[in-house]
């Protein structure tokens, strides 16, 4: 199976990529992009940025670095790496595919993009044509780990090897420098375990950041001679239908867009209890309480008093609460202001989370809720399963995308960068000039959001 991977990697042709995938992966780079401008903001991304800067200065003796977005400063390409993956994965609204259980992009669009830069290569075609041939990869490989472990990790492990994978085309290795690149990436990828963060969560999110810059760093050794192990998600017979699909099935239209900055296992329960406030007109001061059933995993996600963003955007409770009261859930909603605030704390307090076996088995393929709320007058009111919006079953509108992108974007980057932003990227081709759309990611936000 390697050698098919690394001539889909080589040698699949842009002109063959249907117009759809192309269309759907530029849905996810605007939508990461405005999601990566607003977690500037984080101090996750605040300290790991100093850190890049710190410790991945450019090679002076190579003149050449790659950029730290809506920032300003040049580092060289792992620190690039680095610092733009784990600063999208700190405000966790970028999207996502169900079998992977996590996020493709988060780590893949970072290295391409400071690999390119880095590489000097500003052409649109290239870019349009890593970007959909990662999602590719990336997606496989994400199915292909969870497949062959028990253990549930983080995007981190499996994002490493598409990453290498990517980088090596841009880097142009022939086939078995490709074969190393993944073998080097599987092995030094962190296999960072997903619920650890669920239930304590930390700055260390999704191990996006971490395994982007693994597989970078894989492709640049793999280049000098460096060897690896055999990469079992890749090569393993047992996996190998995982990958005989490669160019005919396109994954990269299976991605799923986030309405809300919050992990997407509390999604579906929000979305229910948001359904039901509208539908019966209910005024949050009437409620007696909320009872909602869900999968496993989304029952994991239990604080109802988080302390900052990461325990926030890990919470069911919390979120389901903030967007009753305020009808909305955005960058701001997730961070300390909004912690202490009374009337979220009474609310958060009269919801009660219960597992259903009948979603478990669902998941991951589908992730559902149900929700009752019940007043304190004895009325009650029931939603049916639900699922979160922005699946490639229900998918965000365009106006949608824009207006979360306006809203996570304009009072740092200003109506005007922020609008010819969303255009270039929404509107880029084979014909455009990349480096446009790079110019307006990297400069520095004057303003704060939250």
């Amino acid at each position: 199976m390697i050698e098919k991977v690394s001539s889909f990697l080589n040698e699949f042709k842009f002109e063959d990529i249907p117009k759809v995938a192309i269309d759907n992966s530029l849905r996810s780079f605007v939508d990461l992009i405005g999601v990566a401008a607003s977690a500037t903001q984080t101090d996750l991304s605040k300290i790991i940025r100093k850190h890049c800067k710190n410790f991945y200065a450019p090679n002076p003796n190579q003149g050449i670095s790659s950029s730290i977005w809506f920032d300003g400063s040049n580092v060289n390409v792992l620190g690039a790496t680095l610092a733009n993956s784990m600063t999208i994965d700190s405000l966790d609204a970028h999207d996502g595919q169900k079998l992977t259980k996590g996020h493709v992009g988060c780590g893949l669009i970072p290295s391409i993009i400071a690999c390119m830069e880095a590489e000097e290569n500003y052409c649109s075609k290239d870019f349009l044509r890593n970007l959909v041939i990662g999602y590719e990869i990336g997606t496989r490989a994400g199915i292909s780990l969870h497949k062959s472990s028990k253990d549930y990790h983080t995007s981190g492990a499996w994002i490493a090897i598409a990453c290498a994978g990517i980088v090596s085309r841009i880097l142009e290795l022939n086939k078995n420098q490709i074969r190393e690149a993944f073998g080097i990436a599987e092995f030094y990828g962190p296999r960072s375990q997903m619920m650890r963060c669920i239930d304590y969560p930390t700055m260390v999110k999704d191990g996006s950041g971490w395994g982007a810059m693994s597989g970078v760093n894989a492709a640049y050794l793999a280049k000098e001679g460096f060897s690896g192990s055999p990469a079992i998600t890749v090569e393993d017979e047992s996996l190998s239908y995982i990958w005989s699909d490669l160019g005919s099935k396109w994954y990269t239209n299976e991605q799923y867009l986030k309405l809300y900055p919050v992990c997407r296992w509390a999604q579906p329960a929000l979305e229910a209890c948001l359904y039901l406030k509208r539908k019966h007109n209910i005024d949050v001061n009437n409620i007696e309480s909320i009872t909602i059933n869900t999968f496993h995993e989304a029952k994991r996600l239990d604080n109802k008093y988080p302390e900052n963003t990461e325990q926030a955007q890990y919470s069911l409770p919390y979120p389901v609460a903030i967007a009753l009261i305020f009808e909305r859930l955005s960058a701001q909603e997730v961070s300390e202001k909004f912690f202490k605030n009374k009337k979220v704390i009474k609310l958060t307090e009269k919801i009660l989370v219960c597992e259903s076996d009948k979603y478990n088995k669902a998941f991951p393929k589908r992730r559902y809720a149900d929700a009752v709320i019940k007043l304190k007058n004895g009325n009650e009111f029931k939603s049916k399963p639900t699922e979160a919006k922005g699946d490639p079953e229900n998918p965000l509108l365009m106006r949608d995308i824009k207006n979360k992108f306006e809203d996570l974007t304009f009072n740092l980057l200003g109506k005007d960068r922020s609008e010819r932003l969303f255009k270039k990227i929404i509107e880029l081709d084979y014909s455009s000039d990349f480096k446009e759309v790079l110019e307006l990611i990297i400069g520095s936000v004057d303003k704060k959001s939250f």
